[in-house]
Parts: C-alpha cells; sequence; structure tokens
C-alpha cells in the first residue's frame, strides 16, 4: 500500500512539475520578433560604424550639401543671366534713343527690302525724318509698331513736320492704319529708324509667338540647362 501510494505521489509530481515548464516551441516563437528587432539594430549599428570608419558617412552629407549650393548657385547665374539680358536692353534704349532698339519684321509688307523674319536695329535720334527713311512706328490702340517706308512730308507754318507712310510691297499708303481721324504722322509716333538687320533672324521670335506652347518650352529648356550646367 505504501509502495502505490508513493508511485501514485511520484506520478502526480511528475505531472504538475510537466504542466509547469514552459513549452521551448512557444516561448521561442515569443521572443522571436524582439530577437529580429535586435538583430536589425546590431546590424544597423554595424554599417554606421563601418560607414564612419571609411569617412562615407561624412561623404554622404558633403554631397548632400553640395546639391543644395550647387542648386542655390545655379538659381543665382540664372538669375544672374535675366539681369545682364535687361541691363543691355537698358543700355541699348540709352545709346540708341529707341524704346524698343531691336523689333522683327512680322509680315512682306516691306519686300524686297526686309523679309518676313528679319531683324532690324533702331535708332531714334534727334534729326529731322526725310523722304525715303524706312521708319518703325506705333499707332493709337496697337501694341505692334509698323515698318514702312515715308514717301512724303508735309511742313506746316509754324515748323511742325508731319509725313505719310507707305509699304514697298503695299499698294496704298498707310491713312488706312493710323487712328481713325488721322492722316499723317508725327515725330512723337515714331519708335526708330532702320539703321541694319539680320535676315531672318527673327523667325524664332515669331514661331515663339504663332506657338506659345513651344515659347514656354524653349524658356524651360533654357532654364533647365542654366540648372544642370555644371561648368
Amino acid at each position: 500500500v505504501r509502495k502505490r501510494r508513493r508511485s501514485r505521489a511520484t506520478q502526480i509530481t511528475e505531472s504538475v512539475a510537466k504542466l509547469g515548464k514552459p513549452d521551448s516551441t512557444e516561448f521561442g516563437a515569443a521572443r522571436t520578433p524582439l530577437h529580429r528587432i535586435e538583430s536589425e539594430h546590431r546590424i544597423s549599428g554595424t554599417r554606421m560604424g563601418m560607414m564612419d570608419s571609411l569617412g562615407l558617412s561624412g561623404l554622404a552629407g558633403g554631397v548632400q550639401r553640395m546639391d543644395k549650393r550647387q542648386f542655390l548657385f545655379q538659381m543665382l547665374s540664372f538669375g544672374m543671366i535675366v539681369s545682364s539680358a535687361l541691363m543691355i536692353w537698358k543700355g541699348l534704349m540709352v545709346v540708341t534713343g529707341s524704346e524698343s532698339p531691336i523689333v522683327v519684321v512680322l509680315s512682306g509688307s516691306m519686300e524686297p527690302a526686309f523679309h518676313r523674319g528679319d531683324l532690324l536695329f533702331l535708332t531714334n535720334q534727334d534729326e529731322p525724318v526725310r523722304v525715303g527713311e524706312i521708319v518703325v512706328f506705333k499707332i493709337e490702340g496697337r501694341d505692334i509698331p509698323i515698318v514702312h517706308r515715308v514717301i512724303k512730308l508735309h511742313e506746316k507754318s509754324n515748323g511742325t513736320v508731319k509725313f505719310l507712310t507707305k509699304g514697298d510691297n503695299n499698294s496704298v499708303d498707310d491713312r488706312g492704319l493710323y487712328a481713325p481721324g488721322q492722316l499723317w504722322l508725327t515725330k512723337k509716333d515714331i519708335v526708330g529708324r532702320a539703321r541694319g538687320f539680320l535676315p531672318y533672324v527673327g523667325m524664332i521670335t515669331i514661331y515663339m509667338n504663332e506657338y506659345p506652347k513651344l515659347k514656354y518650352g524653349i524658356l524651360g529648356l533654357l532654364a533647365l540647362y542654366v540648372l544642370v550646367h555644371r561648368e
């Protein structure tokens, strides 16, 4: 009887011990995410240590700072180019005395002297207008200037000189183009007189005005070139 009681007690004790012992598989599974995070931290720390030892971390930061400085430098360069162009234009206005020292012929009304797309260089000095001169003038209510030849002068008793213009390729004079009630041009209507030209150089301007998408595309390409050009 005593042996049976001891055997029974031993079985109960072993069962309790077995139930109280944690399952190694479940315990290992529960610890797996923690082990993974710790491993990733160890790997990341090892990589950072290697980068620091090789100087790569500082190099990467330097490259990023260099890119920002380079971008800022290119932006400043682009602004300087635009400012220089405006200064040159203003300087030409002062030297030539014309509000538009360079204009583009937009039609064939002056052929064969000038053709569409020719680039004209103007001056507007304080000199008397003569018959036969090619002038550029503005009409009230119109933004685009006109390039035509002076064909007749009309001098009044008070010394005021007026003149009439006409396109070389037109059959009639320009009185139909003038403002309503205006029969003659005066000095204040003159933008400048043609002093020289470059043939067909202004065609790009005509295309850009006729096709706005082309204009924006060209301006975008120019800006992109300035920004990425590192020489």
